[in-house]
């Protein structure tokens, strides 16, 4: 079974995927890596993203996570993940699942992470259509950022090796 860290824009969704992805010494995949240049250039000219716009880079990173189960991977993916559809589509045709890890955290916080990150193509401008379109997912392990990456890590962990990795959150999502 592999994991997707996701949340908005600022929700340490890279940092808390990289390091879990260490600790458990599974690939990490960054979604953002593969958005197609034309998104990108929206995103950069402060322009949000349509359903349209990420389709094909969901299916994109569907079949790296089908890549990776059908090798016997398991993969740790960082992505924004913002609606239950888009989720759907990451998870299909996926016979081990996906366990998902929600980062949530107010809105303060996520902007003064957006502001102090150097080279990332998302404005901070964009995060409020992020935070429209988000549909909180009923299925995830949700966290609150407002506790250091190292300390998430560890509750996802904790989480997942406690049960049956049943989606009971110990924190309530927003």
């Amino acid at each position: 079974m592999s994991y997707m860290v996701m949340g908005v824009s600022g929700s340490g969704k890279s940092t808390v995927g990289k390091l879990l992805a260490q600790k458990l010494r599974l690939h990490f995949i960054d979604a953002d890596d593969h958005h197609l240049a034309p998104s990108i250039a929206k995103m950069s000219s402060g322009i949000p993203l349509t359903d349209e716009d990420r389709a094909e880079w969901l299916r994109k990173l569907n079949h790296l996570l089908q890549e990776a189960e059908a090798a016997g991977q398991e993969v740790v993916m960082a992505c924004s993940a913002l609606k239950e559809q888009y989720r759907l589509v990451l998870r299909q045709n996926l016979e081990k699942g996906l366990k998902i890890v929600f980062l949530h955290g107010q809105v303060a916080l996520l902007k003064e992470r957006m502001g102090g990150r150097e080279g990332h193509f998302m404005p901070e401008a964009l995060l409020a259509s992020q935070l429209q379109t988000l549909e909180v997912p009923a299925d995830a392990l949700a966290l609150d950022i407002v506790h250091p990456p190292d300390v998430l890590v560890q509750q996802v962990i904790q989480h997942f090796k406690a049960g049956d990795g049943s989606s009971a959150s110990p924190e309530k999502a927003p």
